[in-house]
């Protein structure tokens, strides 16, 4: 049997939420509940950083130009697919511990720590400090929450973090900082400064 519900019926939180975001349902994983509340407090920060991430490589592989066109064009689309999964198990780990996932646009977007790019697009150079900016942040998070976990108990989330999370941007992050090498060091911490120096104007 189907419901259907009229046209103009309004739906409001109130009236249709299973269960309010930042709690925690009960699970029997021998996990307490507090502990739980940590965890998946923290990895919903890490799953927004990480949404955000994801949809800022699939923007920098929109808009690729220059040169390196090619080459940056595919490996953006390889990063964004797989930080697709690590969306997917992020937010699977934080149902399992009986949490509620972040999922939304505008909530990712009032949650996450990375700066919002402009809509527009920029030079190669900067569309990779920005993902190096972005996966340094989601690395120091995530080192910060697996400490957390493995000193709580909490195994899973600590390897999860560790295995997935940590080893896939720390490897990210070295195909990332090669495509500018070529840069030489010293030019490519001024144009960081004058990046950073920009972006508090």
């Amino acid at each position: 049997m189907t419901t259907t519900l009229p046209m103009n019926t309004q739906l409001t939180e109130q009236k249709t939420e299973l269960q309010t975001y930042g709690t925690v349902a009960n699970r029997p994983i021998s996990l307490d509940q507090k502990v739980r509340l940590t965890s998946v407090s923290g990895l919903n920060q890490v799953l927004a950083d990480t949404m955000t991430l994801r949809d800022m490589y699939k923007k920098h592989h929109w808009q690729a130009a220059g040169p390196t066109f090619y080459q940056l064009h595919l490996l953006f689309d390889k990063h964004w697919s797989e930080q697709v999964e690590l969306v997917d198990v992020l937010a699977e780990r934080i149902q399992t511990l009986g949490g509620v996932t972040i999922a939304m646009a505008p909530d990712v977007a009032e949650l996450t720590r990375i700066s919002r790019p402009p809509r527009g697009p920029e030079n190669s150079t900067i569309q990779l400090f920005r993902l190096l900016q972005a996966h340094e942040l989601i690395i120091a998070e995530t080192r910060e929450l697996a400490h957390t976990a493995a000193n709580e108990g909490d195994d899973g989330t600590n390897d999860l973090l560790v295995s997935q999370v940590l080893r896939r941007n720390e490897f990210q992050i070295w195909f990332v900082s090669e495509q500018l090498a070529g840069t030489g060091i010293a030019q490519r911490d001024r144009e960081a400064d004058r990046f950073v120096m920009a972006s508090h104007a």
